[in-house]
């Protein structure tokens, strides 16, 4: 008797997460952020244990699967798949002391960090580590987190990397600041810690070398945290190049002018779309690939490479919001309606490609790379 093969029942969970997902997008969007329920699927599918080492109960999948899961599930909805997307989280605490990453994920491998690093607050030495106070924006995932981090500054700390601290969520504020035209159930509240006591061993620099030799630990750190969320415009692309071919295509017009399917704009439109999505996914995977091939035997990615990641990561966000915005020409005046999943994937997409990490200045700083001139910290 064959024994059952168990990426099928993986497989069963996924889609059938992705089908509730896509079923309460309205939902997210007013509470603006991602329910518990739905934090619960992601970890029982292994998205926060993804990157963690198998010793410790994590999964230690690979970058490549890693993505095309949070692509998958942004396709059921981007604030889903950006929430998600915080499973690359244990690569960023890998900079943490050893210790103290074992005790995070051998007490919980599905544990969820979030967190803001802007504006870097001050931070002071006091008996039991560093005093924490201040307020940062933009975190996103934070309702749904068990462990929050907070951008600091000490003083004599000359890195010109950001220093996190790492804080229980209880010690911490979740100031409901989050009103947006899109990627509305990511929950990036602002965070508000005041005179929380830090112990230093729970503080790291986001981007420094990790102390753990395994390959995902290796990874360009700055690039993956890009292209987990670049990747959600990929996502938010196909599903709105699917419901064009699947719903849209479909319709009769009202006007009495011929199915939008057979309409030739609409299927030059179309082509054109699939090619470019084609493309920016074929250079975003071929990148990766080629990062994690290196890292097989090699101590650490080449910097041409790390270039090409972010470049790859620029390409894909941008990309995928110019996708959607072609889908939603192609859709029709209906997509204009409030709640339509074209104008959705259309504006979310495109607070993708609004992100600091694949902003336009990404563009200027892979370009400096290529020349060999100086680029700003944390790039590539």
């Amino acid at each position: 008797m064959n024994k059952p093969d168990p990426t099928l029942g993986k497989a069963a969970e996924l889609s059938a997460l992705c089908e509730e997902i896509r079923g309460r997008r309205a939902e997210f969007d007013t509470l603006r952020h991602i329910p518990d329920d739905i934090v619960a699927g992601f970890k029982k599918i292994g998205v926060y244990r993804a990157f963690v080492p198998t010793r410790l109960g994590g999964d230690n999948i690979d970058p490549m699967q890693f993505l095309e899961l949070i692509e998958t599930l942004s396709a059921a909805d981007p604030s889903a798949g950006w929430v998600a997307s915080f499973g690359v989280s244990s690569t960023y605490l890998a900079a943490l002391p050893p210790e103290t990453f074992d005790k995070i994920y051998g007490e919980n491998p599905d544990t969820v960090f979030a967190g803001g690093l802007f504006p870097p607050q001050p931070a002071y030495r006091v008996d039991g580590g560093l005093e924490v106070s201040g307020r940062w924006s933009w975190c996103s995932g934070s309702m749904g987190a068990d462990l929050l981090g907070g951008g600091i500054k000490i003083e004599g700390d000359e890195t010109p990397l950001p220093r996190t601290a790492v804080m229980p969520k209880s010690k911490v504020t979740i100031d409901e600041t989050w009103h947006t035209i899109g990627l509305k159930g990511t929950g990036s509240h602002d965070l508000v810690a005041d005179k929380v006591i830090v112990p230093e061993e729970w503080t790291f620099i986001r981007g420094s070398k990790s102390e753990m030799t395994d390959p995902i630990f290796r990874y360009p750190a700055m690039a993956l945290a890009a292209q987990v969320l670049a990747v959600v415009a990929l996502g938010a692309a196909r599903e709105a190049l699917d419901f064009i071919k699947s719903d849209a295509a479909q319709r009769a017009s009202i006007t009495g002018a011929p199915n939008p399917g057979a309409r030739p704009y609409v299927q030059a439109h179309l082509a054109r779309a699939e090619g470019t999505l084609a493309g920016a996914r074929a250079q975003f995977y071929d990148a990766t690939a080629k990062a994690w091939e290196e890292l097989q035997h090699d101590d650490e990615v080449s910097p041409e490479t790390k270039v090409q990641l972010r470049l790859a990561s620029t390409v894909a966000a941008h990309d995928g919001a110019e996708v959607a915005r072609e889908a939603f020409l192609m859709g029709g005046a209906g997509t204009m309606m409030q709640g339509h999943p074209l104008g959705r994937m259309m504006i979310d997409a495109a607070c993708v490609a609004q992100h600091a990490f694949m902003g336009e200045g990404t563009w200027t700083a892979a370009g400096a790379a290529m020349f060999g001139e100086k680029t700003p910290p944390g790039f590539p």
